[in-house]
């Protein structure tokens, strides 16, 4: 079994340089880590998956939440999965093509509202649409 977790938060200062420094920061440490995952971003929404063994996962998640590029860190869903949805990816960027809501709907709480289901059917495509890629 693999831990999976999804949150999201608010992006403090998004630019592009803030965007490749996280992940490049990501792709490198979640290597050595042996964590997986993608991240849909767009300039008023970071949404992540993040997969691995528990304690990384866990470890991953605190730096998170101290990370100042992060404001209102909201955990959606967090799950022991037979199988990762990223395995070749140490991050994979989404330029918010997997996108479901408009930035009125995010504001209104739509992806807190989101069930687990649907949060899984976002990274679902987004990993088959890198796949196909």
């Amino acid at each position: 079994m693999v831990t999976q977790l999804i949150y999201m938060s608010e992006p403090f200062g998004y630019d592009s340089a803030i965007l490749s420094a996280i992940l490049s920061t990501a792709r490198r440490n979640n290597a050595r880590n042996g964590v997986t995952g993608a991240l849909i971003c767009r300039d008023d929404i970071y949404l992540q998956l993040i997969e691995g063994d528990a304690a990384a996962i866990d470890a991953l998640y605190a730096r998170i939440l101290r990370d100042d590029r992060h404001l209102d860190v909201v955990l959606l869903n967090r799950a022991e999965v037979p199988d990762r949805v990223f395995p070749d990816w140490a991050m994979l960027h989404d330029p918010a093509h997997s996108w479901l809501w408009t930035p009125e709907e995010v504001a209104r709480g739509a992806v807190r509202r989101a069930t687990p289901e649907a949060l899984q059917q976002i990274f679902t495509r987004a990993a088959s649409d890198a796949s196909a890629a």
